[in-house]
């Protein structure tokens, strides 16, 4: 009796271990779904990631065979060529990139072709960036596309700023029709933008910012000048310059010596200049920081124009 109570107890125990490790091996994701009806297959081309799962759905009264050109790069719930009954599914997980091609042997015509086109991106061509140049405090619009291209998912941005080699989580959205998705990002200095959906990620696209210049005519020949940005340009050289009308060209007036500002409010440090200038009224003019003052983080920017 004895012996028979430890075996029970041993059986309940190494079932309840299984079943335990089956709870806590992770699922595939399905990233698309291919629907096997008498009409053919649908849709006949698709994209996903690596580790991802497409199924094979039969709609059909009949079965169907799903047979593939190559044999390795992926795994499937049964042997190929895949044999699916009438109502049922069956799967396979792509362990590596590549294009892969399967038909219906029994069937002839392009309706029962496909592919599925196996990246390691996260989405499906390069990032964008709407302007790739903003004034410090504006926006630029990241977009992209998601390698599946389907609507619903759940997409990371990544922002590296410069000076840092690593990126950190910005912002998370969610994919449109077709895949797509936008980030409104808010670069305070040249920042590389990148996509991420579980594993894979997007190559980057950088967003490059000038410093925001805002000058004003305080009095006749008297002037000052502000430059915003996420870093100090105190000890750097702004240029003051007119509008020669005769050649339709800026020309350097004088050079205006930044210096630190304490109305600044982080992130954002403020430096700035009054000074003075003879020139002859009603002229058009303007403050430049050109690029070997501005640094590597930022480029050259412009002030607003006013009349002197």
């Amino acid at each position: 009796m004895r012996k028979l109570l430890l075996l029970l107890l041993t059986v309940l125990v190494l079932g309840a271990a299984g079943a335990a490790a089956q709870q806590a091996r992770p699922a595939a994701a399905t990233s698309q779904t291919v629907t096997i009806s008498a009409t053919g297959y649908k849709p006949t081309a698709i994209s996903n990631l690596v580790g991802d799962t497409v199924a094979f759905s039969n709609t059909d009264s009949v079965a169907h065979m799903v047979a593939f050109k190559q044999t390795t790069g992926f795994t499937c719930t049964s042997s190929l060529p895949l044999s699916v009954p009438a109502g049922k599914s069956a799967s396979c997980v792509f362990t590596t990139a590549g294009k892969y091609t399967f038909t219906d042997p029994a069937h002839k015509g392009k309706a029962y072709r496909g592919t599925i086109t196996v990246g390691t991106s996260a989405t499906a061509g390069a990032l964008t960036a709407t302007p790739k140049v903003v004034v410090y405090g504006h926006k630029a619009t990241v977009a992209g596309t998601l390698a599946s291209k389907t609507s619903g998912q759940s997409v990371q941005v990544l922002a590296a700023e410069c000076g840092s080699s690593t990126p950190k989580l910005v912002g998370t959205v969610t994919t449109t029709t077709g895949g797509k998705f936008s980030y409104p990002a808010s670069p305070l200095k040249q920042t590389a933008y990148s996509a991420k959906s579980k594993s894979s990620t997007s190559p980057t696209v950088t967003v490059k910012v000038q410093p925001r210049l805002s000058l004003r005519k305080v009095s006749k020949h008297h002037y000052s000048v502000t430059v915003s940005a996420a870093e100090t340009f105190a000890g750097k050289i702004a240029t003051f310059q007119r509008y020669r009308k005769a050649t339709k060209r800026w020309v350097k007036v004088k050079r205006v010596p930044l210096k630190a500002n304490t109305t600044g409010a982080a992130p954002t440090v403020i430096t700035s200049a009054k000074f003075r200038s003879r020139i002859k009224s009603k002229l058009r003019v303007r403050v430049s920081l050109g690029t070997k003052q501005v640094g590597l983080c930022y480029v050259a920017g412009l002030s607003n124009t006013i009349r002197s």
